[in-house]
């Protein structure tokens, strides 16, 4: 057990990733994608049509593409820049290879849907440096004053490999965890949804504290405390202590808490590639075709209104004022934007989907990143040989603080604090400047013979999520009950079930997926979405290869009383 503090129950020595990123939906991503037959077609006649595609984030960059090679004309809008939360930055007068990541910034390996882009466009990945990985050369945990160093976990008080091992116990116990985790490997649909289903119906209501009050692995209140403030895989979970204890099962069955690698040169480049590349195959459009060709290099700008017209057609109104109508359009953005930020007609969407969107709980979060000389943290002590600084999980304001370099001689990146929920709200009124004083001086109390502020060669950059005005939050994290709406916002694209009146716009986006926060929620739901208007259209996937939408009834996410 090196990778996290504490670690998940000990994954299996199987060489081959988890491929299903999530047990409601056990649908191979992957092998559909990698299919030489293609995800489907339409009909010659419905080529060149145009569909609104509304968010150019990677779902909404990834549903343009497969659209585009499908013969169709996907248009996008978006707001802001490509990329949305695959947001990477520079720093003001810096070296432009010297990066940060404002949104995603490390992706587990069972997020195959989304290697398949990466691979795609020719990105490389690294391991990135979490508590106690193996690309992580030292951790210092300091928990209520008082600093552990460690290079494994080993190396940490006993208390903490208890803690490690309460949790082990717990989701062994409550939520069969080596049985779940085997039939995911192995690809075993009928023993996931039976052990899914049980769980469901068992934990819909319960939090992620619930859960672990009620196993006696964690009857200490100490035990329960120090999980919160050091967690597993990527550092504390206290603030998801009051989400749906299923959201946390959806990471730790799929091993989405650990290996986690990072894209060299930042995770943007993905859709950005995407809008830029080529398809080697492209039905209707001649070879050279890209999504930034069809828009002269500019998607369009913000939507402000979204309406149904006659022939049940969705009409889009954007910033301009430009006013135009789609036979069908897929919307990638977060689904607050909907209440608040577009003016929408009530007859976009069912009443129980807009009660599912209302009700959607997100979680905000802050990253602060300053550019140093040189990763001066890898010096050593002539003492106790240990490195200058480390790797950090604290319970100070900053909580966790990662060290990211490219070699020794040459300019490095520090993301002095990564928080989220209250620990972010805390940050939201301060300035950068302001941020990174208080995240110094919480770190000085940590390393008080190291001084980072005589290497910073730049100004600081950050972000608050929840004060980003069109995403309102950095993702969304189901509450206790909230199961149905997810349910009914995820399986949305199966349009047959919905009222002929209430077709035609798709939901996209990793907070319609089961699993918010992750690219390769994002990377599904669009593929979900590009299924449903590929449908609309007339067109089928290959008898070789079929889609989510045509075996949704034999893996249907699993339906609660009074859904």
């Amino acid at each position: 057990m090196t990778s996290t503090v504490p670690n998940a129950v000990q994954h299996t020595d199987a060489t081959e990733p988890i491929t299903m990123f999530g047990p409601d939906f056990p649908y191979a991503y992957d092998d559909f994608l990698a299919h030489p037959a293609g995800i489907g077609q339409i009909p010659a006649t419905e080529h060149g049509t145009e569909v609104a595609v509304i968010g150019g984030g990677l779902s909404g960059i990834v549903a343009a593409y497969e659209l585009m090679k499908m013969g169709l004309r996907p248009v996008v809008y978006e707001a802001d820049q490509i990329g949305g939360r695959l947001r990477t930055v520079g720093f003001d007068g810096c070296d432009p290879e010297l990066t940060a990541e404002m949104g995603a910034m490390r992706f587990p390996p069972s997020s195959t849907a989304l290697q398949h882009y990466i691979d795609l466009v020719g990105l490389e990945t690294k391991p990135f440096p979490n508590p106690l990985s193996p690309a992580t050369p030292s951790t210092v945990v300091d928990l209520k004053g008082e600093s552990h160093y460690a290079r494994t976990i080993d190396d940490l008080p006993q208390v903490y490999r208890d803690v490690m091992d309460a949790w082990n116990r717990c989701l062994e116990e409550g939520a069969d965890f080596s049985d779940m985790n085997r039939a995911m490997r192995e690809r075993d649909v009928p023993r996931i949804r039976e052990i899914w289903s049980e769980l469901v119906q068992k934990l819909d209501n319960q939090t992620f504290y619930g859960f672990l009050c009620d196993s006696d692995a964690f009857k200490s209140f100490r035990h329960r405390e120090i999980f919160g403030q050091v967690g597993f895989g990527t550092g504390g979970w206290d603030t998801d202590f009051p989400n749906s204890i299923l959201e946390i099962l959806r990471v730790v069955y799929t091993e989405a808490d650990d290996h986690h690698r990072g894209i060299v040169g930042g995770s943007q480049q993905l859709p950005l590639r995407l809008w830029d590349r080529e398809p080697r195959k492209i039905v209707h459009w001649p070879l050279g075709t890209s999504l930034s060709s069809l828009h002269d290099g500019e998607p369009r700008p913000a939507v402000t209104r979204l309406n149904r017209t006659a022939g049940n057609r969705i009409t889009v109104t954007d910033a301009t004022g430009d006013i135009r109508t789609y036979p069908a359009a897929i919307f990638t953005g977060q689904s607050w934007l909907l209440l608040s930020k577009i003016d929408c007609d009530d007859a976009l969407f069912p009443i129980d989907h807009w009660t599912a969107m209302e009700r959607t709980h997100y979680m905000e979060s802050s990253k602060l990143f300053v550019p140093v000389d040189r990763p001066f943290w890898l010096d050593k002590d002539g003492t106790t040989g240990r490195e200058a600084m480390s790797m950090t999980l604290t319970d100070r304001m900053t909580r966790g603080t990662y060290l990211l370099d490219d070699g020794p001689d040459r300019p490095a990146v520090i993301c002095l604090s990564y928080t989220w929920c209250d620990d972010s709200l805390k940050w939201l009124p301060l300035s950068p400047n302001e941020r990174m004083d208080v995240m110094l001086k919480s770190l000085g109390e940590i390393y008080p013979d190291v001084d980072i502020r005589k290497h910073i060669i730049g100004n600081p950059v950050t972000v608050s999520w929840e004060n980003e005005p069109w995403f309102m939050g950095a993702f969304k994290a189901n509450l206790p009950g909230h199961y149905r709406y997810q349910r009914r916002l995820f399986t949305h694209f199966m349009q047959d079930r919905l009222p002929a009146d209430r077709r035609g716009l798709f939901l996209a986006g990793d907070d319609i997926s089961w699993t918010a926060g992750w690219a390769e929620g994002a990377v599904q739901t669009a593929l979900n979405a590009v299924w449903g208007v590929m449908t609309r259209f007339g067109g089928a996937t290959d008898a070789t290869n079929p889609g989510p939408g045509d075996v949704f009834d034999d893996i249907a996410p699993v339906e609660l009383p009074e859904d």
